[in-house]
């Protein structure tokens, strides 16, 4: 019974132990709010076309538009709109390199499936930032999506960007349970190994 306790310690202290090691790597993260707006991708005159179809054609426009934002062309576009008011210096003053990691790594964008809509999120440092990102996204794609998709989609802005009261990211919860986990697996690993040697001594 001793053992079995003493071995149910050690995984739990490795799993607090790992969990403090992310809460505290997590702390010193740079800490960013999200903002999310919502697309509604629409097939045009698909006359004689059943619901599902049209909706599974939405949903196939609607991936590839996920991966045009992402590309230069589209961020060029984002960039060079007047109507975007979000900090676009940050973004001019990176190297090229640079500016398309954290524009994939901002700007995040998925099809709900089902519904033919699409989420934008975009994150940034300041919660005002993040929904203007977020806002120049959505209208630059509802604007500018048949230059990528064709004239037979229409992108109607159906959400305006809704801002996260609380930091995003890092995701403390998330990163302290991921730990916990992980130091859980290790520790588990280690009693394995300490049984396992303590069989081969005295059998």
């Amino acid at each position: 019974m001793f053992k079995k306790h003493r071995s149910l310690a050690i995984i739990i202290f490795s799993g607090l132990i790992l969990a403090l090691i992310s809460l505290g790597v997590s702390i010193f993260l740079p800490r960013q709010f999200s903002a999310e707006s919502q697309v509604l991708i629409m097939p045009r005159d698909q006359f004689g076309t059943d619901q599902f179809t049209q909706l599974k054609s939405a949903e196939q426009v609607g991936e590839s538009l996920t991966q045009i934002i992402h590309t230069t062309d589209f961020y060029k576009k984002v960039i060079d709109d007047s109507e975007t008011t979000f900090n676009k210096e940050k973004w001019t003053a990176m190297v090229e390199r640079s500016r398309r990691k954290k524009w994939q790594k901002d700007i995040v964008a998925s099809m709900v499936y089902g519904t033919s809509i699409m989420r934008i999120v975009a994150y940034s440092d300041t919660q005002d930032d993040a929904m203007d990102m977020s806002r120049a996204v959505a209208r630059i794609l509802s604007a500018r999506a048949f230059e990528y998709a064709g004239s037979n989609i229409t992108v109607k802005i159906v959400s305006d960007p809704l801002v996260s009261r609380w930091p995003a990211r890092p995701n403390l919860i998330l990163n302290v349970g991921v730990g916990f986990i992980v130091g859980a697996f290790f520790g588990i690993f280690w009693v394995l190994i300490k049984h396992k040697k303590h069989h081969l001594l005295f059998d």
